[in-house]
């Protein structure tokens, strides 16, 4: 079935409307290939994706898109520079192994990458860390602690930091709360309300 813009997650909408038409994409952790379809449908663009899971793989390439099995951790070295346009990592940053590493491939493979992470600062989290004294389970952290594939979880401010220490221009930068409404983030996060309320970003960044 093909996406409407109602059907897809708010953040993935969000880095859609990021993607200008035409544009050459690799969606790295694409899933089962819901936001290359989406930007395929809306946007016209030239679509390719890597993913991990054998079932999204098989998922996607059933939607008619483009989708190897990869790993973020590992094959991004083998894509040539520049030869994307933008490259998306969403809700997948913090399941590497090597976040720094894999950010440098982003920015190396593509002219702008477009990366989404839950804010683990969300005062919800640590209200639960708080009282219950235990890993908060969400449907942004789905996962018991035991069995999750989240090993680097970051706030909006660790991220605003990297940026910095990595030279990284950060173009534009989004939060959503927890009801998916949207504020622009100024200065980038790094205020202690955002990154408090903040339950997920959206980054737009570009290298120097």
């Amino acid at each position: 079935m093909k996406n409407s813009r109602n059907a897809i997650r708010i953040d993935l909408m969000l880095i859609a409307d990021m993607i200008p038409p035409g544009a050459r994409v690799l969606d790295v952790g694409c899933g089962e290939g819901v936001l290359l379809e989406y930007l395929g449908q809306f946007k016209q663009v030239d679509g390719r994706g890597i993913e991990l899971s054998m079932a999204g793989v098989r998922e996607a390439v059933r939607r008619g898109l483009s989708v190897i099995q990869g790993n973020a951790d590992t094959d991004l070295k083998d894509y040539p520079s520049d030869s994307f346009d933008y490259v998306v990592l969403s809700q997948t940053l913090q399941a590497t192994r090597s976040p720094r590493v894999v950010l440098e491939h982003l920015l190396r493979i593509g002219q702008y990458a477009i990366v989404s992470f839950p804010n683990f600062a969300y005062w919800k989290h640590r209200f639960h860390l708080l009282i219950k004294g235990r890993m908060p389970v969400t449907d942004s952290l789905p996962y018991q602690w035991w069995e999750t594939p989240n090993i680097h979880f970051c706030t909006v401010r660790d991220f605003v930091t990297l940026c910095a220490e990595m030279g990284i221009i950060i173009e534009q930068a989004l939060a959503l709360d927890r009801k998916g409404r949207v504020q622009k983030l100024t200065p980038l996060g790094m205020g202690i309300l955002t990154n408090t309320l903040a339950y997920q970003a959206v980054y737009q960044l570009k290298r120097k």
